[in-house]
């Protein structure tokens, strides 16, 4: 049995396929066993204020597929382009191996992994605008 299995603290909510689950009192386990649904832990939201660096705008292009509020079609080859944009950055291999985790996972149309995978980079980024700005 494959799927995504969710580990939700007690009050925490989840976006899944558009609706807002908040788990009860107790820690709990999900397991989504419907291929390619749309989850988002709103705890890990962007806000669109804070999508202000290339790894954290490309993370909220991915949020707003999984919540429902932009066509994958229509954000797929801007968030590829992104993605091609920050290779030219994370030369690491453990970087490049996120960005490429996260660009496989666009082409196939598995957007949570993609979030997932360039969700790993956002520590990264912020070491590197540290420097940048000292």
């Amino acid at each position: 049995m494959s799927g995504l299995v969710l580990k939700l603290s007690p009050k925490e909510r989840v976006l899944v396929n558009g609706a807002v689950i908040e788990n009860g009192d107790r820690r709990s386990r999900l397991s989504i066993m419907t291929p390619n649904a749309n989850i988002l832990r709103l705890r890990d939201a962007i806000h669109p204020e804070e999508a202000n660096t290339p790894v954290r705008r490309a993370c909220y292009s991915l949020q707003l597929v999984l919540s429902g509020d932009a066509e994958a079609d229509e954000v797929e080859r801007t968030l590829l382009r992104h993605i091609e944009d920050l290779s030219q950055v994370f030369t690491d291999h453990d970087s490049r191996q996120q960005i490429t985790l996260a660009s496989e996972a666009v082409l196939a149309g598995r957007h949570y992994q993609s979030l997932k995978a360039l969700r790993t980079l956002l520590p990264r980024e912020d070491r590197l605008m540290a420097v940048a700005r000292q």
